[in-house]
């Protein structure tokens, strides 16, 4: 049997083309006994709805938006803090009947994909400069979020201070020595300290955004040196446990670990249990994010919580009203419980 056309089905019930289009897209526009004749007679004749590559064509709209991701799309969903940002984002898309594409920035080949949305979330700084500049030249509008790229709108925090904030609230406590568990500072797939040279970097990365805040505070009382920080590749607690047993195994040992992130400070406190210390009468452990789980912990830990989903429904929601050109600095609070 040959497939059925939206033009022979509007031949067959003596409609217009667009008559049954708006049947499937735009069904206020007629009323509810046509729209019912419609679709029964679709039905029978086996057309499930008009073509919907076809109809991009003609609008010039695919009623889709793509969130740019910098990590791949397997670490990205898996990951707490990007698992909300997109779940905010997809409750204002759902609401405004958008899709959400989730494009990957961790693969150098071009993906046709890139053609199909109406916009763009750039989550995160961009590694493929390509992909960037083809997303740029598109034309279509751009946002950015957790990153900050010349002449594009964004939503992001103020991690350095509330980096400052936590570090300084942390650092009141007793003195003692102080160890840092970043995340992402160098270019290095493995766990491993700071050289002196590495450890001032002049970029905006969130990651040394958040190591100066954590710098500026213990310099009221001490300077942190590069042998006390540790670089973390991938925000996992395998990676984690790693630092964490590295920095806690030293003498004399850290009584203070600021983590730049609840996952890194998770799996500190996992490993600290291990050791047989008791958190925090012997070591003090501050996170970065205020995932669920970590006020979930046993002890619940301190952190920073930005809200991660409030600023995915601000970012899309800016992106589909076309403020595009706005920087907007979300609020975050300090979360202090019994880990510090």
């Amino acid at each position: 049997m040959p497939k059925v056309t939206l033009k022979a089905l509007a031949k067959h019930l003596g409609v217009s083309v667009a008559t049954v289009s708006n049947a499937f897209n735009r069904p206020d526009q007629l009323s509810a006994e046509l729209r019912k004749h419609i679709l029964q007679e679709s039905e029978k004749l086996g057309f499930s709805g008009p073509n919907a590559t076809a109809r991009s064509l003609r609008t010039g709209r695919s009623d889709m938006i793509a969130i740019l991701l910098s990590d791949t799309l397997e670490y990205s969903v898996s990951d707490p803090v990007a698992n909300q940002l997109i779940k905010g984002i997809a409750e204002v898309l759902q609401d405004a009947g958008k899709d959400m594409l989730l494009l990957s920035g961790a693969k150098a080949v071009h993906s046709t994909a890139e053609a199909l949305p109406d916009g763009f979330i750039i989550y995160g700084s961009p590694k493929n400069p390509e992909q960037l500049e083809r997303v740029k030249q598109s034309g279509k509008p751009l946002l950015c979020v957790d990153c900050n790229l010349r002449g594009i709108g964004s939503v992001n925090i103020d991690n350095y201070q509330y980096a400052y904030d936590i570090a300084e609230y942390a650092l009141q406590k007793q003195p003692g020595k102080v160890a840092v568990l970043g995340l992402r500072l160098i270019d290095s797939d493995r766990v491993c300290r700071l050289q002196q040279h590495e450890l001032y970097d002049a970029n905006e990365a969130i990651s040394r955004r958040r190591l100066e805040g954590y710098l500026a505070a213990a310099k009221q009382q001490r300077e942190l040196n590069a042998e006390q920080i540790w670089h973390i590749p991938v925000n996992n607690h395998h990676y984690a446990q790693i630092a964490a047993r590295e920095a806690l195994t030293q003498h004399p040992r850290p009584t203070l670990l600021l983590c730049m992130s609840d996952r890194i400070a998770l799996g500190a406190i996992s490993v600290a249990r291990q050791l047989g210390l008791n958190i925090p009468q012997d070591l003090r452990i501050v996170g970065f994010d205020g995932i669920e789980e970590a006020e979930r912990s046993y002890p619940a830990l301190t952190t920073v919580a930005q809200h991660s989903d409030e600023k995915g429904r601000i970012a899309a929601r800016m992106l589909l009203a076309g403020d595009t050109a706005e920087n907007v600095l979300l609020p975050c609070e300090l979360r202090l419980r019994d880990s510090c």
